[in-house]
This record gives C-alpha cells, structure tokens and sequence, in this order.
C-alpha cells in the first residue's frame, strides 16, 4: 500500500459551557491546543469576560500521512486556561477520531464535517462543556517528479 499525504484544516470556532475554576472570582481565559500525531498548535487566548463562551473562528492546518506507522488517527483539542502568575489550569478535552474521515476523503478527493460540536471532557472523566469545530481533508496529488512503481523496479530519469 503506498502512502498518500494531505493537508487537514481544523476550524475552531467556539466553545460552551466551560466551567470556571477560578477561586478568585475571576473569569477564565482559555486557549485550545490542537494536537494531532506530534503537531501541535495553539490558538489565540479569549480574555475573562467571554471565557465560558470563547469564540476564536481561527483555522489551523495539519499534514497529514496515510497510513501512519500507528494506526492512531485522532485529533485532541485541549482547553486550557492561561494564568498569569501560576501555570496555566487544564479544562477538559475533547478527542476527535479521524480513521473513516481521512478514507473518506482519499476516496472521494476531499471529505468535510461541518463545524459540529464535540463534548469536552475533564480529567475526571465527566462532562464540562462543548466545544465547536469544522474539520476538512483534502489529499494532495502526486507529482510528476516522483518516481513511479512498476511491479517491484522504480523508472527514472537518470539513465533515460
């Protein structure tokens, strides 16, 4: 089986019902961190005032590889709260599986969730929120500079 690539685009809209852990009184600020097989990426922080109903609407891209080496096809979105003085608090998580998305979208060329929404989990395993994401995948084709297989011999350029 060969292995294709793509590029998966994650837009993060917004999150509900997120508890406030602050004892101070204060609002929270959350940020999500994206995470999919090693990359990571970081959206932009919500200030107190909007933190239990933070709207970002920022888009993030991913490469992606199939098959992976692990089989493991998941994209976590982890809601944190930025504090200043202290580290920041962990809200819950939210994990999104990807296996039948990315065939999908190898076998029709593209595949798209509209923004949806996904239960965010904390670490005691119950439910503390929702948060809202569109996810699209779309396979990138194959250059003619790569090399093509034919039953087992590579041809070249080189000795043309």
């Amino acid at each position: 089986m060969t292995t294709t690539f793509g590029i998966m685009e994650v837009n993060l809209v917004s999150a509900r019902g997120l508890k406030n852990n602050e004892f101070w009184g204060g609002g929270i600020d959350p940020y999500v961190l994206l995470q999919y097989r090693g990359q990571e990426r970081k959206s932009s922080t919500v200030r107190a005032g909007q933190g239990s109903k933070p709207e970002w609407n920022e888009k993030f891209t991913f490469k992606i590889e199939y098959p992976s080496v692990d089989g493991q096809y998941k994209l976590i979105l982890k809601l944190m709260d930025h504090d200043t003085f202290s580290a920041d608090d962990y809200l819950g998580d939210a994990t999104i599986y990807l296996k039948e998305f990315i065939e999908l979208g190898l076998e029709n060329g593209k595949a798209e969730i509209h923004p949806k929404k996904y239960s965010v989990v904390g670490s005691d395993q119950c439910y503390c929120g929702e948060i809202q994401v569109g996810i699209t995948f779309t396979p990138k084709k194959a250059t003619q500079y790569e090399e093509v297989e034919y039953g087992g011999w590579k041809e070249s350029d080189e000795y043309s």
